[in-house]
Formats: C-alpha cells, sequence, structure tokens
C-alpha cells in the first residue's frame, strides 16, 4: 500500500465501508444467531402447554426452565456483542474517514460554491455514525429473517402462516410509504437547520455591532423565519415517520390478538394444540417486530443515507491524489503570467492579465483604489483562489505541481481579516506545528518583533488566547499572525493591508520586518492601503478595474500615477502619500 493510502489520505466512503466488511460479517453471524435464539420463548410456551400442563410434571418445568433462561443469556450476550461491534464500526469509519472529511471541509471553501455554515458535510459525519451506533442497524439486519419465522408459523398451521404473511406485506407497505414520504422533508428540514445555523454563527462573530447599532430586534426577526422553516420541516419529517410508527405499532398488536384468535379456532377444532395459540402469537410478534422497529428507525436511516451521500458527493468534488515530486525550496524569484482569477466556483473573474515577476530581496508593493482587486490578486498568489487563465510560478514551478503542505512552509501569509485559533500564542507563531523548536518560534516573534509584546503577557508565549484570538487586541492579533506568516524563514511573504490595526511602533515593526525578510533574500508582496506600508517595498504594481495599470520600481510608478491628468483624484492621494512615506 502507498504512503498515501497507508495513511488514509486517499481513503473514500465506499473504501471505509469495505473495509469494515469482516466486522459486518461479524454483525450478521451474531444478527443470526440472536434470531434463532429468539425461538426459545415460542417454544418454551409451546413445551409447557403441550407437555408441562398435561403431564403435570415440575421436573419437566424446572429442566424447560434452567434451559430457556442459559438460552436468554446466550441470547442477551449477542445481543451486546452485536451492538458493540456496530459501535466499534463507526468508530472504524470515524478513524477512516475524519482526517479525509477535515481537510475537505478546509478545501471545499476554497474550491465549492458553500451553502450554509460550510460544517454541512461534519454535522452528516456525526449523523452517519450517530445511526450506525444505534438501534437502525440492528432492526436492518433482523429484516432478512422474516420469513424464517414465517416457515416456522406455517409449520405450527398454515393458517398461521398466512396471517403472517399478510400482516408482513402490510407493514412492508408501511415502511415503503415511510420512506417514500419522509425523504423530501428530511432533506429539507436538513438543508433549512443549515442556514439558520449558518445565521446564528454570523450573528455571533458581529456580535458588538448587532448590539452598538441596535440590530438585534430585526435579527431576531430574521431568525424567527429561519427557525420557522427548520420547525416546520422538522415537525413535518416528525409526524409523517411517528405516525406510521405508531400504525404498524398499533398493526402488529391487533395482529399479534388475531393470531391468538386464529389459533384458538383451531384449538377447538381440533386442528392444533393449545401450545399453538401462545407460540404461534408470540412468534408472530417477533417476525414482525425487525418491520416495526425499522419503521421507528426510519427517519434516521433516511438522514444517514442522505448524509452518506452528499459526503460521497463532497470528497468525489475534492479528490485527493498522490503528492508530486519534491521540489527544491524556492529560492530566485516569483513570476505571474497573464493570470486571471475570482471566487472558487463562481467562474466569475475579478482580475485578468496581470502579469510581473520579483526576484529575490524584492518587496512589492500593490496600490490602487477599494475594490480593484489587490487582495483577489494576493490570494492567487499563495493558491488558495484558482488560476482561470496564466500561472503564478515559484522558480519557474506553477504553484499546482506542489503539495499543498510543502508548498505552505515556503509562504507566509497575512490576511486581511486575521484569525486565531483556540491555543496558546506559541502554537498560532508556529502554525500547530508538532515538531517546532522554541527557537524558531522565537525567531519569528523576534522578526515580527512582537517579543516584548508576548513577554508581557499573563503567561508570555503560553498565554491561551481564546477562540478567535479574543483575549488579544485587535492589533495584538494582527503582530502575531504576522509573526505566524513569518515563522520558518518563508520564501514569499503576501501581507493583505498589514498595518490596518496597528499604532506607529506597530507600524515600524512592520517596516522592520519587511526588511529583514528582503536581507535574507525572501519576496514580500504588501497590499496596500496606507501609504506608510510601502516604505519598506522597492517594487510598486497598481490596479484599477481589475487590470494592471503600471509597474515598475516605486518611485518610477508613483511619479507616473502622480500625474492629475493620468490618475483619479483618490489614487494621486493614496500615491503622494505613499511617495512621502517612502522618503
Amino acid at each position: 500500500m502507498s504512503e498515501l493510502s497507508s495513511n488514509g489520505r486517499n481513503i473514500d466512503p465506499a473504501s471505509a465501508l469495505r473495509d469494515c466488511r469482516t466486522a459486518f460479517i461479524g454483525v450478521g453471524i451474531a444478527s443470526a444467531l440472536v434470531n434463532i435464539l429468539y425461538l426459545t420463548g415460542s417454544f418454551f410456551m409451546l413445551e409447557v402447554y403441550d407437555r408441562v400442563l398435561p403431564s403435570r410434571s415440575i421436573p419437566t418445568l424446572i429442566a424447560l426452565s434452567l434451559l430457556a433462561l442459559l438460552l436468554y443469556g446466550f441470547q442477551g450476550a449477542f445481543e451486546l456483542i452485536r451492538g458493540r461491534m456496530l459501535v466499534r464500526i463507526a468508530g472504524a469509519l470515524d478513524e477512516s474517514l475524519s482526517a479525509r472529511i477535515y481537510r475537505a471541509l478546509v478545501k471545499a471553501p476554497l474550491k465549492l460554491r458553500m451553502q450554509g455554515d460550510g460544517l454541512q458535510a461534519l454535522r452528516d459525519f456525526d449523523q452517519v455514525r450517530s445511526f450506525l451506533s444505534s438501534a437502525g442497524p440492528a432492526a436492518l439486519f433482523d429484516l432478512p429473517w422474516l420469513p424464517f419465522y414465517i416457515a416456522i408459523c406455517f409449520l405450527f398451521h398454515p393458517v398461521i402462516g398466512f396471517v403472517a404473511i399478510g400482516g408482513g406485506l402490510i407493514l412492508t407497505v408501511l415502511t415503503y410509504l415511510t420512506n417514500r414520504n419522509t425523504q423530501a422533508p428530511s432533506r429539507k428540514a436538513s438543508e433549512a437547520g443549515g442556514l439558520r445555523n449558518a445565521f446564528a454563527q454570523a450573528s455571533q462573530r458581529n456580535a458588538e455591532v448587532v448590539q452598538a447599532m441596535g440590530m438585534t430586534g430585526r435579527l431576531t426577526s430574521l431568525w424567527e423565519d429561519r427557525n420557522a422553516e427548520f420547525r416546520d420541516q422538522n415537525r413535518r419529517t416528525s409526524d409523517i415517520g411517528n405516525g406510521y410508527g405508531a400504525l404498524s405499532k398499533v398493526f402488529r398488536m391487533a395482529l399479534q390478538s388475531a393470531v391468538l384468535a386464529a389459533g384458538a379456532v383451531l384449538v377447538i377444532e381440533g386442528e392444533a394444540s393449545p401450545g399453538i395459540i401462545i407460540a404461534g402469537s408470540i412468534l408472530t410478534a417477533r417476525a414482525l417486530a425487525p418491520v416495526e422497529l425499522a419503521i421507528g428507525n426510519w427517519r434516521g436511516l433516511v438522514s444517514a443515507r442522505q448524509s452518506w451521500q452528499r459526503l460521497k458527493d463532497l470528497l468525489k468534488a475534492l479528490p485527493e491524489t498522490e503528492a508530486p515530486l519534491a521540489l527544491p525550496s524556492p529560492r530566485e524569484r516569483l513570476s505571474v503570467e497573464t493570470l486571471a482569477s475570482g471566487p472558487p466556483a463562481a467562474q466569475r473573474l475579478i482580475f485578468t492579465d496581470v502579469g510581473f515577476a520579483v526576484h529575490a530581496g524584492s518587496a512589492l508593493g500593490v496600490i490602487g483604489p477599494s475594490g480593484s482587486g489587490k487582495s483577489s490578486l494576493a490570494r492567487a498568489l499563495i493558491g488558495v483562489w484558482p488560476a482561470y487563465r496564466g500561472s503564478v510560478r515559484l522558480d519557474g514551478a506553477a504553484l499546482d505541481q506542489w503539495d499543498s503542505d510543502a508548498l505552505g512552509r515556503h509562504i507566509g501569509y497575512l490576511p486581511q481579516d486575521v484569525e486565531l485559533f483556540a491555543g496558546t500564542v506559541a502554537q498560532n507563531i508556529c502554525r500547530f506545528a508538532a515538531d517546532a523548536t522554541p527557537e524558531a518560534i522565537v525567531a519569528a516573534a523576534t522578526a515580527a518583533r512582537v517579543k516584548d509584546l508576548i513577554l508581557r503577557l499573563p503567561n508570555g508565549y503560553d498565554t491561551e488566547i481564546g477562540e478567535g484570538g479574543v483575549a488579544l487586541s485587535a492589533g495584538q492579533r494582527q503582530r502575531v499572525a504576522l509573526a505566524r506568516a513569518l515563522y520558518g524563514d518563508p520564501f514569499l511573504v503576501v501581507l493583505d493591508e498589514p498595518n490596518s490595526n496597528l499604532d506607529a511602533e506597530g507600524e515600524q515593526a512592520l517596516s522592520e520586518a519587511i526588511m529583514n525578510v528582503r536581507a535574507r533574500g525572501g519576496i514580500v508582496v504588501v497590499i496596500a492601503h496606507r501609504p506608510s506600508a510601502l516604505a519598506s517595498t522597492d517594487l510598486v504594481l497598481m490596479m484599477q478595474d481589475g487590470r494592471m495599470q503600471a509597474f515598475g520600481p516605486k518611485e518610477e510608478v508613483l511619479n507616473k500615477v502622480l500625474r492629475p491628468q493620468a490618475v483619479a483624484p483618490s489614487r494621486f492621494k493614496i500615491a503622494a502619500e505613499g511617495q512621502e512615506a517612502a522618503q
């Protein structure tokens, strides 16, 4: 087996299920033994009525009772084994697919157009795992034994067999109707739940804005609309499932009474023994119990099946391939060749025909008005947005020729909206690398000029910053994120508005960090709105309406865009301030 397969990267849902086939065979064997042992009650009652009562033999009753008790013990043991095997199958699927699903979850927003909060795949996986650990699969394994029980009912008497067949057919129809009528509401309930959760998460992320600007009441109305849709679809699904479940339960009880009545008629007419009445009633009830249980768990089955299909579709849309040949670390240049890019799966271009080259030791400032495509260019340079035309190359190798993890070691990225993860400052700086050394972490903090800030925190580098870095101010989060971008001395460092939350001290630290990257032979790309970010750059690229308007040495480009007849006033102001800051 290749390394890719052995570490779980090439596992798909079908393969994961095939790997569990031995365990499923074991569950089938345990189910067979359980269903055979379920005959204990019927035959015990048959022997009591036909042998013990006519003979009035207490020793025979004791012997039969001890035998029945022993068989019940085995039945309970096999039931326990079957349940534990199903739980362990769910665990095995989790071990096989969890990492693959997580990688797809992270990759999906960069490759596909996502709806809801983007966590549907995780909920789908939980749904499948929960169903495997429930009573639903056991009922499905018991269903094939229905003909076996009906055959024994025929051995008791053909009338009892035909009554059981009629009951089985009616319950089968009820099962089909349950399946047909719950599929659409269950799917709509899942979609409505995803939209509702996405709205709730967005409200949490923007809690300060909601509270400060008095938006709570209006957003509450929107929440009620989304929650009402979810509630209605969920209620409809539950009503259908519970209705068919109650109907099947009542019908099975009525059928059991019908078998008793049929048995009584047979006994009166001398065609069967008294034991047949009770034994046939117990056996018929047992024969149809899996059908009733399946109907009761049908909603879970439908949800699990829909979740499994969505997981298969997602993983099929995001295949994992063998890692490409490892390339040497880039050291020379960044080349952008007639690049056109836009949001993943949107088929909409934000910028087109951008081409330039930056050599080691240089820093490029990207300027332009809002909406000109600067941040979009930054995302394309690091490979998180697709290149619909053209390419981005490091030392001549296009980004798609690199393994994503290997490429990440050579790239540092500071996004416009900084996100940190729950954990310590040190863990966030080292990108949660298990083999990170204290020296490398301190070196990154020193390069970002954030070491003193970290040491003033309550526990220094071991300070827990909370979910999203809530324990830090916006400026502190941005500086820690800069240290994360510089960790490991990456060759290409892309900074998207890196000084948006910085004070004068932070901006000075940023300029020094950029100069240090240049000094060690790296490349820095700075997306700039504030002109002070251009102080340490030697190249400037001007973006306008999704196209590159100018590229070259900083003084040359700024002098060009300073001409009033060539530029808009807003661009004039940016360029003028940038030149002033650079001087």
